[in-house]
This record gives C-alpha cells, structure tokens and sequence, in this order.
C-alpha cells in the first residue's frame, strides 16, 4: 500500500528553530498554503524570503514524510538549483583570475569521449554556462557517450553535461574537487552549513521524501559524487543567504556581476509567442547559468529544478533587492509556486509571466 501525504503546517517546529525571522506577516500564504498543498498532492513546501536585502522570512508547512512535519531544517534535493551554486564557485574563480570566461578548456580537460572531435577545442566556461555547448542534457540521451549534437556556440540548449565539463575544468585549473571548491569558495563563506552534494550523517532524520503527482511517497536519491547540475541538499534558508550573495555581488568583480546580468542568449523569439503579448519582457535569456528577465528597469533572475518526485525554484533581483526560494518534495510543485509568489509580492510583472509559463 502507498502511503499518501496529509500536508498541515508545522508552526511550531519553525517557530523553535527561527524565533527572530518570522515576525513577517503573510496572511494570505499561511491560509493559501494547506488547500494549495492538498489540491496539488505536494506533500510539503520550504519558503525563505528576502525584501530590502535581508531574509525576512522562512517557513515550511506539510509533511517532511510520511511521519515527520516539515521544518525549516528540513533538507530538499534541490535538483537543478544545484548549478547556480556552481556558477558562483566558477564566478569566483573567473573574478580571481584563474581562468577567463573566454579561455579555450581544451588544454586544461578533455572529455575521453570527445577527445578525437576537434569540436572539444571550440569549448570555452562561457559556453558551459549559458547552455552553449552542443552537448544533451545528459550523456544517458546519448548512449552514455559525450557527443555533440551542434557546434558548441553556435545555439542554445539545456545541458547537465556542459556544467559537468565545466566542473572537470574547475577541478583540473585548481587542484580541487568540486564539493572542496564551493566549500572554500561559497558554503564556508557565505554560512550555508546545511548544503551539501553528497549524503552526508547529519542528513540523518531531516531529508524531504518526494513524492509523485498522486502524493505517493517516492524513495530519495543521493549522489555517490559531486554533481555540478544536480542533487545538491540544502534548505530554503541557506539557499537565501546563496541569494544575497548573488544580489550583493560578493566575492564577484564588478564585471563578472554585469556578464551574469546581460542576457547572454536571447530567448525571447523562443519563449514569448508561449506568452500573452502583453507580458514579454524587455529582455529575456540567459545570462552566465541564470534565466534573466528584464522588466523596464526590474532584473530578475530565475532558476528552477525538477527531479522525479520534486520542484523548486529561486528568483532574485539585483535592482529591487528581493528574492525567494521555494522548495517542494512534489512532483506537482510547480503548480504552488505562482500563487505564493503573488502572497510573497513578488515583482508583479514577473509572478504574471510565471502564472501563464507554469499553467
């Protein structure tokens, strides 16, 4: 027999552990929150909110499991929310000079795969984080052999496998794997002591089981290794402080802050026509592994993950100095994520946008 989810909201559990970052009132999220859940079987959703610069808020309501509550200490698999924290470890090293955006990966990784493709001397960091490469999402769609499918450079597409080269160039440049990288570069820093990409003895009793549209539990995954684009645990809370480090540009020169802004690869042709003609944005693309939507003088920048069983989403705005993070264990989380940005008030123009995206 599966067993189901009977999401509620754990005030309590949140209350003990962050007394101080929950004086924001949110009416509307507390009384939207248990029917979108139920209807919706998604078990359980972790909420951190940041206005004017400091996180302001952070919940959780419904079902950790089949017997826990959810806490805000409860970890998520963030699934692909795992790249922008390895955009910050390479965005560090470009602001510190290690390599360049630009700088041909060739000399320093070569994938065995590729090693025979003269292709492999066109891939540059850029490249691999705006989704330039040329490769699938995964080499599993290919076989399970790196093969380009275009001329990296030449157009967008989605790929796991670019951050992963990326991550063999980080670790061949620095001598360090990297799960050592974003701690020395990102997590040790910026205080995110509840984030890692491997299972690790204090994941013990605090993981999210996702589960699937019904609201069936699912059994979680763990990566035996480091993975650059997936599978990273966290919380809603130190993803927030990932965000303000993003939205204060620290430990980032200014010009690397301005390459991660500008709309590397337009998507507007792509995605607009998807949209009412009313809400395509000024701007609307890929910046270095964000989505970036300009709205007048509003930048926002998106990112989303989706594994089996779970969603979640971030968004963060340099100019109107807010963001949230959204943490779901169901498959169906993507159907909440409007509605409690609406609550959240976030930038109205973008909620609309993600309203008719996420329908």
């Amino acid at each position: 027999m599966r067993a189901r989810a009977v999401p509620f909201i754990a005030y309590a559990a949140v209350l003990a552990f962050f007394p101080g970052i929950l004086s924001a009132q949110t009416p509307n999220l507390d009384s939207d929150i248990v029917q979108l859940l139920q209807q919706n079987h998604v078990p359980s959703v972790s909420i951190a909110q940041i206005t004017d610069g400091k996180i302001t808020l952070v919940r959780a309501y419904g079902q950790q499991d089949a017997t826990s509550a959810a806490t805000p200490r409860t970890l998520y698999n963030i699934a692909s929310l795992t790249k922008p924290i390895t955009a910050q470890v390479a965005m560090r090293l470009l602001s510190q000079g290690v390599f360049t955006p630009d700088e041909p990966m060739a000399p320093v990784w070569t994938d065995p795969d590729i090693a025979t493709d003269e292709r492999r001397k066109l891939l540059t960091p850029r490249m691999a984080l705006t989704h330039q490469t040329g490769f699938a999402n995964w080499r599993s769609m290919t076989n399970n052999k790196l093969t380009f499918q275009f001329t990296p450079g030449t157009r967008y597409s989605y790929s796991g496998e670019g951050f992963e080269y990326l991550a063999r160039f980080m670790e061949k440049k620095t001598g360090l794997a990297l799960d050592a990288n974003a701690k020395k570069l990102v997590f040790d820093p910026l205080g995110m002591h509840d984030t890692a990409f491997t299972y690790q003895p204090w994941f013990q009793g605090r993981v999210a089981a996702p589960a699937d549209d019904k609201g069936a539990w699912l059994a979680p995954r763990f990566a035996d290794h480091p993975i650059s684009a997936d599978m990273v645990y966290t919380t809603a809370q130190d993803y927030a402080l990932l965000l303000q480090a993003v939205m204060e540009n620290r430990g980032i020169s200014s010009q690397i802050a301005h390459e991660r802004d500008t709309v590397q690869v337009s998507l507007k042709e792509q995605m607009c026509p998807k949209l009412p003609a009313n809400l395509c944005p000024d701007a609307l693309g890929v910046g270095l592994s964000w989505q970036i939507f300009r709205l007048k003088d509003t930048i926002v920048l998106m990112h989303t993950g989706h594994d089996p069983g779970l969603f979640t989403f971030a968004y963060v705005s340099p100019t109107a100095r807010d963001g949230a993070v959204i943490l779901t264990n169901g498959e169906n989380g993507r159907k909440i994520v409007s509605t409690i940005l609406r609550d959240l008030n976030a930038p109205a123009a973008f909620t609309e946008i993600l309203t008719a995206a996420f329908k």
